[in-house]
């Protein structure tokens, strides 16, 4: 699966239960990740979330990737520049099976806005960087943090 599509990774990897089952945990204080896999082609990652727990608005840089929800459900808030800088504000509700694809500079935010527990396959080509964050002015459209 090295050079596979990373939404076919993780597709993959989420119906593969007991390759990452015995690295998921529930962290009251924030989400929870593990790494599954590193290669030279990609990371898979195995995140847990807690209802109410989420990430800022961020990027991951140059690198593309996506993720698939293996149980509860996720929604993803995703920030584009629209043309003469308008800003573009769009939502997806994600449940179990599903899967986002991202690529370089998308700026998005997943939380966990259901009532239950949700756990996710984050898959990273060539790997996961630092994210990059950024806030979102209702005036002056996307910013990165400095």
């Amino acid at each position: 699966l090295k050079t596979a599509h990373p939404v076919r990774v993780a597709l993959s990897t989420a119906r593969d239960r007991p390759r990452w089952a015995h690295l998921l945990r529930y962290d009251p204080d924030q989400r929870y990740s593990a790494l599954v896999e590193r290669n030279a082609g990609y990371e898979i990652w195995l995140l847990s979330w807690l209802p109410g727990q989420h990430t800022g608005l961020h990027d991951h840089s140059g690198v593309t990737g996506a993720f698939t929800v293996v149980s509860g459900m996720l929604s993803e808030r995703v920030i584009k520049q629209g043309t003469e800088g308008a800003t573009v504000d769009m939502r997806h509700l994600l449940r179990a099976g599903q899967s986002r694809v991202f690529g370089p500079r998308y700026v998005h935010q997943v939380s966990n806005t259901g009532v239950d527990p949700a756990v996710s396959i984050h898959v990273y080509r060539p790997a996961r960087p630092p994210m990059t964050g950024y806030e979102l002015d209702p005036v002056t459209g996307l910013h990165r943090n400095a």
